[in-house]
C-alpha cells in the first residue's frame, strides 16, 4: 500500500513539472526572420532571385500565385510565453518584377522611426 500511495504522489509531482520553478524553457522561433535592414535593401524593379537572395527563400508561396511570396516569422518566448508574429508579403508583376510588399515593416521604416 505504500509503494502505492508514493507512485501516485511521484506521478502527481511529475505531471506538473512543466511549471515547476527554475525549470528553463527555450524560446521557439519559427519561419523566416526579416529585419527592417534587409527590407529597407529591396526596390522596385529587383528580380525574384534578387529578392531571394536579400530576404532568403519564402516560407509560403502561393501555388494559384506564382507572384506572391510570404515571409512569416513566430516567436514564443520560453520565459514569458509570449507570442509575437511579423509577416511580408511581397509581390511581383508578371515579368518577375518586384512591385509591392505588404505587412509589418514597410521601406525606410528604420529611416522614419
Amino acid at each position: 500500500m505504500q509503494k502505492v500511495l508514493i507512485s501516485v504522489i511521484a506521478a502527481i509531482l511529475l505531471s506538473g513539472c512543466s511549471e515547476f520553478p527554475g525549470v528553463y524553457k527555450i524560446d521557439v522561433p519559427q519561419g523566416n526572420v526579416v529585419t527592417q535592414e534587409m527590407v529597407d535593401t529591396l526596390r522596385p524593379g529587383m528580380t525574384q532571385n534578387q529578392v531571394r537572395y536579400v530576404l532568403g527563400t519564402p516560407l509560403v508561396t502561393d501555388s494559384f500565385n506564382k507572384n506572391r511570396w510570404d515571409y512569416i516569422y513566430r516567436n514564443q518566448s520560453g520565459e514569458t510565453g509570449v507570442i509575437t508574429q511579423q509577416t511580408l508579403t511581397v509581390l511581383f508583376d508578371d515579368e518577375g518584377k518586384l512591385s509591392g510588399m505588404a505587412g509589418d515593416f514597410r521601406p525606410g521604416g528604420a529611416q522614419q522611426q
